[in-house]
């Protein structure tokens, strides 16, 4: 932990909140998704995202992000949504400290999340912005750290067992999808 570099940000146990990047493709009906190969969530199915890069913008983050991941080249069409996820070290029954939108206090229609305190330095913290995507081109395959990937509509997403988050986060993109295909 103490030898990292200076600007370095790590995953785990980091100094500071890390920003994510994700990036939902509706395709034909159906959600691009990927079963995670790295923690947090190793094995659990996902949105297709990771972590973005000093000196990259958040677009270019998050179609980096889907070429490594799943081989496709997007065009990042508007944002889903913007999250935060709190991991604390493993203790029984308490892994997931916090998941739900960034509240933004004293805006009217903003979330409450309500508070989370702990003295315990948590082992990930990230604030996650999820966009919806739009395939330009590319065969869908696991890449990077991702073990497989598999595409499912709004009704098959129970299946796939998604975080609370990741499920919402996909809701909404499916609606948007929708919305822009009348």
């Amino acid at each position: 932990m103490g030898s990292r570099p200076k600007g370095r940000v790590s995953r785990e146990y980091p100094d500071r909140p890390v920003v994510g990047v994700g990036g939902v493709v509706i395709d034909n009906g159906r959600a691009l998704l990927v079963r995670r190969g790295c923690e947090p969530l190793i094995g659990q199915w996902s949105i297709p995202g990771g972590m973005l890069e000093l000196n990259e913008t958040i677009q270019v983050g998050v179609m980096r992000e889907l070429l490594e991941e799943t081989g496709l080249e997007v065009r990042v069409v508007e944002l889903i949504e913007v999250f935060e996820r709190i991991f604390h070290p493993q203790s029984p029954g308490n892994t997931l400290a916090a998941s739900a939108p960034a509240a933004s206090p004293g805006i009217p229609g903003s979330p409450s999340t309500g508070e989370i305190s702990t003295s315990a330095r948590p082992q990930y913290h990230f604030v996650i912005l999820d966009y919806l995507c739009e395939r330009l081109g590319g065969e869908a395959r696991a890449g990077s750290d991702v073990t497989d990937v598999a595409f499912a509509t709004e009704d098959e997403l129970p299946r796939f067992q998604l975080t609370e988050a990741a499920t919402r986060v996909l809701r909404k993109a499916f609606a948007m999808s929708r919305s822009k295909n009348r």
